[in-house]
Order: structure tokens, then sequence, then C-alpha cells
């Protein structure tokens, strides 16, 4: 009984850093490509390279001083936390899928950046507008993939765990980038959305339960009904929403 409770929770653990780390970073790869394509790569992969260790020392710094947090005061703010942010992607996401918010668009946010870019002066050598414009948008990006990481690596006590799972995403997003050699606009990035939204959800209701010491029957295998739970809601508060709400086509902003 005790390893199904562990491995229910690290198996909502490891979806919910995994697909939040991926979608995170699909969009600051398509940053990233418009920049290299337009200006050049060098200033591009710098200002990359440099977000990805501002982000990594994020996480070394605030991770261990979490842990001296007392466990009911964190699993409450973790669980706000998380609902938050999973509601936030549930909103986004159904809206988007009963067609009374237009779908994101990568294809469209590529073109924008690239228009934008061109428009500025090309420096010789390195170029600030790429470095500038590749930070902004790994660290903004990457910035949502470091607050999942440490708040459900830290509540679950499997830190090590949250960030090995988040930097294989972040390897596997970059080599599928480098094989399409543009951006992925064929991902079905709304649905990802709305899975992470799922699981955000699912485990900041579980933990905020835990904070305020309600026993969840099952222990951690309660994150499984959580999710089935909501997975139910969103579908039928989307069948709903669709039969009654217009479509629209595309979207750029995020």
């Amino acid at each position: 009984m005790l390893s199904v409770t562990v491995s229910s929770g690290v198996v909502v653990l490891v979806g919910a850093v995994f697909l939040a780390s991926a979608v995170e970073m699909i969009e600051a790869l398509t940053i990233v490509f418009a920049v290299g394509h337009t200006r050049g790569w060098r200033s591009a992969f710098e200002g990359t390279i440099v977000a990805l260790l501002c982000l990594g020392a994020l996480v070394a710094a605030f991770g261990p001083a979490l842990v001296h947090v007392p466990l009911d005061l964190l699993r409450l703010i973790v669980g706000g936390v998380l609902l938050i942010f999973g509601l936030q992607w549930l909103r986004k996401a159904v809206l988007r899928s009963s067609g009374l918010k237009a779908k994101h668009d990568e294809d469209e946010i590529y073109r924008d950046a690239v228009a934008e870019l061109s428009a500025q002066p090309t420096n010789a050598g390195r170029d600030r507008v790429s470095f500038v414009m590749a930070f902004k948008g790994v660290f903004l990006e990457g910035l949502e993939v470091v607050i999942t990481v440490l708040t459900l690596g830290t509540s679950a006590h499997r830190l090590g765990l949250a960030v090995i799972v988040a930097a294989v995403a972040i390897v596997l997003v970059g080599i599928l980038g480098v094989v399409v050699a543009k951006q992925l606009s064929s991902v079905p990035e709304n649905a990802m959305k709305m899975a992470v939204g799922v699981l955000l959800v699912s485990y900041g209701t579980f933990w905020t339960g835990e904070g305020l010491k309600v026993h969840w029957p099952g222990g951690d295998t309660m994150l499984v009904g959580l999710v089935a739970i909501y997975l139910a809601i969103t579908w039928l508060y989307v069948a709903w929403l669709r039969s009654s709400a217009p479509k629209q086509t595309t979207e750029v902003s995020v």
C-alpha cells in the first residue's frame, strides 16, 4: 500500500513538472528561433544560456531555504500558489477549447517577433537586441517553470526529482526544436496547457487540504482521484460552453 501511495504522488508530480516545463520552453524556443534566424545565433545563444543560468541560480538559492519553512504552512502557501497558477492555465485552455478565446498561434508569434527584430538596427559583433530578446523570452517563460519546480518539489520533498524532470523536459524540447529547425507549432499546446492546469489545481487542492490538516482518504492516492474529478469537470464545462459559444480562430498573446 505504501508503494502505491508513493508512486501516485510521484506520477502526478512528474506529469505536472514535465508538461509545465515543456509548454513554457516551447514558447521560449519560438522567441529564440526568431531572434537567431533574424539577427544571428551567437547573441541568441548567449542570452539563452545566461537566462538558464539565472533560473538555475534561483532554484539553488530558494529551494534549500523553503525546507526550513514549517511543513503545514509551506503546504498551505504552496497549495494556494498552485491553485492560482492552475486556475489561470485552466481558464485559458477551457476558453480556447470552447471557442470563446482564440487559440494560441506559435506561427503568428514567430512572424511578429521576426518583424519586430527586423525593424531594429543590426550591430556589428555582439548584438545587444538579440541578447536581450532571447534572455527575456527564456527567463520570463522559465520563471513559471522555476515556481512550479520549487513549489511542487519542495512540498512533496522531492525537489531533486522535480529539477531533473524539468531539465529533461527542457533538453527534449531543445532537441526537438533543433530537429524541426523552427517553432513547434504542430505541438497540441492547448491540450498540454489544459493537462498542466488540471494537475496544478489537483496538487493545489491536495496541499491546501494538507496544510489545513485535512485527512485525505487513501493518502497521496487521493491525487489521482482529484485529477479525475477536475478532468471530468473541465470536460463538462468545455462541452457546455461549446454548445452556446461562437468560435474564434487564432491568437498572438499568451
